[in-house]
């Protein structure tokens, strides 16, 4: 039996549809269920072909667990080696290396010593910055938010040095970009499965959270739904993520990507709503079963090989 798991945390309607939904396409061999797992020996196989992860970004026993899973022939969606090596800054410069267009974006240096750090570990860090070059470079306004993360956790729009000092006072020990805010007209929030499969969906991130997905908005002009599609091929393809989300910011008919590390979007139906989490879970379900019905590849025991 190819088994197909889904580790998930606060999730309650994603998880148990993609399971009823892979079980009921009744493809022979194939089955889908919760994990449950205890004390993980080392080296000893998961007994899943594929497993569906929802929450190891959160939980680092789960990362643990999904790391020895692939040293043992697992396929993980998406693979936790590479989704623990990746930030948000490292991405947005790979974007703009691909031809795919990102605002303007400076890395700051922690405002406050990380823990177990001193004065005299950051004496390699230029002090005071050259605030003036990078206000020219980024621009007003703009967003402070954190180099990797997500959910809009710690995310300043400021408007001026001052609201930016305020602001930057106030991320602590994080690590933040300063990126120039895009003055958009239109807001598109793109699923990608696979590496093949896009779903543009219409979002506005202005309005409250649980109803920022436009389930009524006009059709998206042919031009601009090929270019973000191609976009987010380009951009998937290149961070080597097999499900994402992809947002862009639409400011005088270019799409900016401004949020492409999201490998555990959201997919709540609540949130989503009926269409979005249909196309969702349907794509995920056909996606994990063609990865099931492959042949486990040979797991080669070196560092690098985990990566690809």
């Amino acid at each position: 039996m190819r088994k197909i798991g889904i580790i998930y945390g606060m999730e309650n309607t994603f998880p148990p549809a993609l399971v009823d939904r892979i079980n009921a396409m009744r493809v022979e061999g194939v089955q889908a269920e919760h994990i449950h797992i205890g004390g993980i020996k080392m080296a000893e196989p998961s007994g899943y072909r594929v497993i569906v992860d929802r929450i190891s970004h959160d939980i680092a026993f789960y990362r643990a667990y999904l790391k020895n899973a692939a040293l043992n022939g697992t396929t993980i969606i998406n693979n936790p080696f590479w989704w623990g090596a990746d930030d948000k800054f490292f991405n947005y410069a790979l974007a703009s290396k691909i031809g795919v267009a990102v605002p303007p974006t400076v890395l700051l240096p922690h405002k406050s010593h990380p823990p177990g750090t001193t004065a005299l570990s950051m004496r390699n860090l230029m002090f005071p910055l050259n605030w003036d070059e990078i206000f020219d470079y980024v621009g007003f306004p703009a967003f402070l938010k954190p180099f990797s993360g997500g959910g809009w956790k710690s995310v300043y729009k400021v408007d001026t040095p001052a609201e930016l000092f305020t602001a930057y006072d106030d991320t602590g020990d994080l690590c933040m970009t300063l990126q120039k805010a895009v003055n958009f007209t239109d807001y598109y929030r793109c699923y990608v499965v696979g590496q093949q499969k896009v779903h543009i969906m219409q979002y506005d991130p202005r309005r409250p959270r649980a109803h920022r997905y436009v389930l009524d908005g006009p059709p998206i002009d042919p031009a601009m739904y090929r270019r973000l599609e191609d976009d987010c091929l380009k951009l998937c393809r290149a961070l080597g993520y097999d499900l994402n989300t992809v947002e862009f910011a639409v400011e005088d008919g270019i799409p900016y990507a401004i949020d492409f590390l999201n490998p555990a979007p959201d997919a709540e139906l609540q949130s989503v709503g009926k269409k979005n989490f249909d196309w969702i879970v349907d794509a995920v379900a056909e996606y994990a079963v063609e990865e099931a019905l492959k042949e486990p590849k040979m797991v080669e025991m070196r560092w690098a090989s985990f990566l690809s």
